[in-house]
């Protein structure tokens, strides 16, 4: 037994006996989970119940309007998808309470998942408290000196503050803004004070007005006025103007929408209750989205259900502000738009399809 041992190591030596190819060092570089991490985007859901996933771009295809479109996430009965965008996975997410407090989340975190899955609970991903939950999530390259982040809430208030005062993160939040009892945060953008800034209600109403007309805030404040709502209206979009070329893209709950150019919406001070964005009609709904694109963009439309579609903005019709708009997605009966989101096409995305 040991001659045989023997000769079959040296047989094996005789095959397999050339040079080392893999090195064998004592003293190695210190990695980080984030470097095992390709740079990729994804796009990242959070359902209205705090279901969040992220999922590759590839998973979707442009589709005509008007389409049924194809699932996007599983949902509960009383559960839908309510906030969608695209990141790198490299990228922070920044997770707004509904108490005004921030929490830091790296994209690359939030739990990879399928077409038909529905994600993991976000109260799982974050130190929450108690009855505690996240209402606003803006994706964050760097934290710049020179920029803000700038916060609109449901009844009307903004307030703008230094993005550097969010540079250093904690893991058990920190306060972002102060809120009145039963206000909440319905958007957060990064600014560089140099902007309009747009607020929309579900009346069909919106306000533009200058940032500067809003002076910087540290965090532990409430903000200022920025629109005036009718008894029962609530603000439902913040939007940050950067030229002129671009159009604005309103959608109501029934699943109408259309293109206004953006020179329409003229500057006003803040604190007044604005002009007619689009027609609120039986027919119409309320207003559920707005969104700023340009013709060479996508948007992505989702109901409540679930479904998810893509299309191209330049099919959808531009038209005036006092208009009801057109059909953006044909929804099943007792189906709601739960909102929108704009996408950039690339050339390869252009090129395959």
């Amino acid at each position: 037994m040991t001659q045989i041992i023997g000769d079959e190591l040296i047989t094996i030596r005789s095959q397999f006996g050339d040079k080392r190819r893999s090195e064998i060092i004592t003293h190695t570089q210190d990695m980080s989970m984030e470097d095992l991490i390709a740079p990729e985007d994804v796009v990242v859901t959070m359902s209205h119940g705090g279901y969040m996933k992220a999922q590759k771009l590839d998973e979707y295809r442009a589709q005509k309007r008007g389409g049924r479109g194809k699932q996007a996430t599983a949902t509960k009965e009383d559960d839908f998808v309510d906030n969608l965008f695209i990141a790198n996975t490299h990228d922070y997410i920044l997770c707004f309470s509904n108490r005004g407090r921030v929490y830091w989340l790296k994209v690359y975190d939030v739990p990879q998942g399928t077409r038909i899955s529905r994600g993991k609970p976000i109260v799982n991903l974050l130190p929450l408290e108690t009855g505690e939950k996240i209402n606003a999530i803006l994706p964050v390259k760097q934290f710049s000196e020179d920029q803000f982040i700038f916060f609109a809430t449901s009844d009307g208030t903004v307030k703008k503050t230094p993005l550097s005062d969010f540079a250093n993160p904690r893991k058990a939040g920190i306060i972002a803004i102060n809120l009145d009892e039963g206000d909440f945060l319905i958007g957060v953008a990064i600014t560089d004070g140099k902007h309009d800034v747009m607020l929309f209600s579900d009346e069909g109403r919106a306000v533009r007005f200058d940032e500067d007309d809003v002076r910087s805030m540290g965090r532990v404040t409430r903000g200022v006025r920025g629109m005036n709502l009718a008894k029962g209206g609530k603000v439902i979009a913040l939007l940050v103007a950067e030229d002129e070329q671009q159009t604005v893209l309103t959608a109501t709950e029934s699943g109408f929408g259309k293109r206004t150019p953006i020179a329409e919406y003229t500057r006003h001070g803040r604190g007044t209750q604005g002009m007619i964005a689009i027609q609120t009609t039986e027919r119409n709904g309320k207003v559920v989205a707005a969104t700023l694109v340009k013709p060479e963009d996508e948007i992505m439309l989702i109901g409540t259900n679930g479904v998810l579609i893509r299309t191209r903005v330049n099919e959808i019709r531009e038209m005036s502000r006092a208009t009801q708009g057109v059909t953006l997605i044909n929804l099943g009966e007792g189906e709601k738009l739960a909102g929108l989101s704009r996408i950039a096409e690339t050339e390869e995305e252009a090129e395959g399809q």
